[in-house]
């Protein structure tokens, strides 16, 4: 068989990151898909590109790929060195792709005999592995066409709960009944009191697989930084700026939450760094009372003082037996 070179197919370098991949795969693929480009080569161009794509996306399988060598040019005579062939004979015929497979039909056909070499031969009967979502790490075993994304919210839409469209890269089954990679739209339900790592199911929205079915889409959820807030578990911490005399006579302060503005109570003799904790205005649970928000104080001075303010500030002073280094 002929060596092919994925990196040369995709037109980047060995060094290339996982987005100047992504990036040069779907360029190529818009300038030969066979829906839009209808040269006679660009049915497979887009079979080779897919493979390519296939297998430099995902980093066990880049990884298993690298350790061939980088010395090997496109269109060398190969032959996999020992350990590295996948084949596995699935039926009596010696056909890799079982029954109904020959004459080219869906699915083992679109990956080319260099692809099965290393990674195995990909069947109707999910005997072994190809593609797909989740893989085993020695590419055995069927594919589930489980797929896996992140999604990175804000802290209002994991309080509040909100709808968001994201758009992910998956192997789908074209009109011709083969299997091609293709990017597709999601309408995300976010439940009001998303946590930090928790996974939303999508049942049926992965990959599609050569048995037939497609697997479920598992969404991981981050929760941004947020400028005012810092999120601990269900609970918020905030800094509260003030001054010096409302830290020493206490005062009802203003205080921004996530549910809009509330009234705190500062306690006189309020210390710098001190916290006050104001229960269930942190973020919501999805079962059980909202968490907490904890309020760190922070006196601060003003940088410049007015000839009256600068006169009481003398006169504390003088006034004041307090010795704040005992």
């Amino acid at each position: 068989m002929k060596y092919q070179d994925y990196y040369e197919v995709l037109g980047v370098e060995r060094t290339a990151t996982q987005e100047e991949i992504q990036k040069a795969f779907r360029k190529q693929a818009r300038k030969w898909h066979p829906d839009v480009n209808k040269a006679p080569k660009a049915e497979e161009k887009f079979k080779q590109l897919n493979e390519a794509y296939e297998v430099l996306r995902d980093p066990d399988k880049r990884k298993r790929y690298d350790h061939l060598g980088k010395d090997w040019h496109s269109g060398q005579n190969f032959t996999p060195p020992p350990g590295f062939s996948g084949r596995r004979q699935t039926s009596a015929g010696g056909n890799p792709f079982g029954a109904g497979a020959a004459g080219g039909s869906a699915g083992g056909s679109d990956f080319s005999d260099f692809f099965r070499s290393i990674f195995g031969d990909m069947n109707f009967g999910g005997q072994t592995a190809g593609f797909g979502g989740e893989q085993p790490s020695d590419f055995g075993g069927a594919p589930t066409g489980d797929q896996h994304a992140e999604l990175t919210i804000s802290l209002e839409e994991a309080a509040h709960g909100a709808s968001k469209k994201i758009e992910l890269e998956s192997l789908t089954r074209n009109a011709r009944g083969g299997l091609s990679r293709s990017t597709r739209s999601f309408d995300v339900k976010i439940p009001e009191g998303v946590t930090e790592g928790s996974k939303i199911r999508l049942a049926g929205q992965g990959e599609a697989t050569v048995g037939g079915r497609s697997g479920d889409l598992y969404l991981k959820i981050h929760i941004g930084k947020h400028p005012r807030f810092e999120l601990e578990g269900n609970d918020l911490k905030v800094t509260l700026d003030i001054a010096p005399w409302e830290a020493a006579l206490g005062a009802e302060v203003s205080i921004a939450t996530l549910a809009g503005q509330v009234r705190m109570r500062i306690p006189a003799g309020a210390q710098s760094g001190q916290s006050l904790r104001l229960r269930g205005k942190g973020m919501p649970r999805r079962k059980g009372p909202s968490g907490d928000l904890l309020v760190k104080l922070r006196i601060v001075v003003p940088k410049t003082l007015t000839a009256t303010e600068k006169k009481l500030f003398e006169q504390l002073a003088h006034e004041s037996v307090f010795q704040p280094r005992g």
